[in-house]
């Protein structure tokens, strides 16, 4: 399995304690880069909301599930709030799952 794969499935494993629905479904993470011969991994991702009572254990979270991942040396989550999340930016499946449809 390649590392990108591995990276987006180890954060289908991290929820937004007040949304029952992982980051990725939620459209929390904007980008993901990879500097294959380092081994280092740059996240950029937002929150649902920037007041966000949770953001540093969810942040504190991905930083750990992904370094744990073999080949990675190194894991930066950049946080930011442009463009600001919205409902839009969720899976089908989440808006399925949390009555949006």
């Amino acid at each position: 399995m390649e590392l990108r794969d591995q990276i987006e499935e180890v954060l289908r494993t991290v929820h937004d304690p007040e949304i029952p629905v992982n980051i990725m479904e939620l459209g929390l993470v904007y980008e993901i880069k990879i500097d294959a011969a380092t081994g280092k991994v740059k996240i950029v991702m937002t929150l649902t909301a920037p007041a966000c009572p949770v953001a540093g254990d969810i942040i504190n979270e991905v930083e750990t599930k992904v370094r744990a991942l073999e080949g990675v040396t190194d894991v930066h989550v950049h946080l930011t709030f442009d463009p600001p999340w919205n409902r839009e930016m969720m899976s089908e499946e989440a808006k399925l799952e949390l009555g949006f449809l």
